[in-house]
Parts: structure tokens; sequence; C-alpha cells
């Protein structure tokens, strides 16, 4: 019964370990930019986006359709570096395991 003690013990500790780094990434910070740095996103490690900076002389280009897809790029790369820095985050405590549905 010792063993499943230590195991419950060692559940509870990083189930508040994951609870305090899912905390913590909300106030981090990941930025992507696209076609050289004329849209830059900026996404928490929520998976929240916190900026989108879109450089004048994009505006002034008049081209729409140029304009969309620099944000569309800059966005997925933004999320892309958000659930990296998350899945990095949660390895650390979870020692590398793979806990399936976790993120």
């Amino acid at each position: 019964m010792k063993g499943m003690n230590d195991m419950i013990r060692q559940a509870q500790i990083m189930q508040r370990k994951m609870g305090e780094a899912q905390e913590s990434l909300k106030s981090k910070v990941v930025e992507a930019s696209s076609g050289g740095g004329m849209v830059t996103i900026k996404v928490t490690g929520a998976q929240e986006f916190s900026e989108v900076i879109i450089e004048k002389s994009v505006m002034e280009a008049g081209d729409v359709e140029m304009l969309q897809d620099l944000v569309l790029t800059a966005a997925n790369e933004a999320i892309k570096k958000s659930k990296d820095m998350m899945e990095n985050e949660m390895k650390g405590i979870t020692g590398g395991l793979n806990i399936p549905g976790m993120f």
C-alpha cells in the first residue's frame, strides 16, 4: 500500500506543478513575423493573441491579399511557437512522458 500512496503523492505533486506551469505560460509571450517583419504577431503560452503589428508600408501598398497572407503566416507560426513552448514546459514536469490529452 505504501507504493500506491507514493504514486498518488507524486501524481498530486505533478498536477500542482502542471497548474503552476499553465499559470506561468499565460504571461510568457512568443512572436513570429512574416514578410521580413512587415507583420508581427505575439501569442501567449495559453495560445491567446496578445498583439498584432502591421507596418504602415503594407497598408500603403493596398495589396489586401498580400496582407492577409502575411497575417495568416505570422499567426500560424506564432501559434506553433506557443505550442512548442508549452510542450517543452510540460516535458520538464512530466520527465518527457507523453501523457495523452495533456497538450
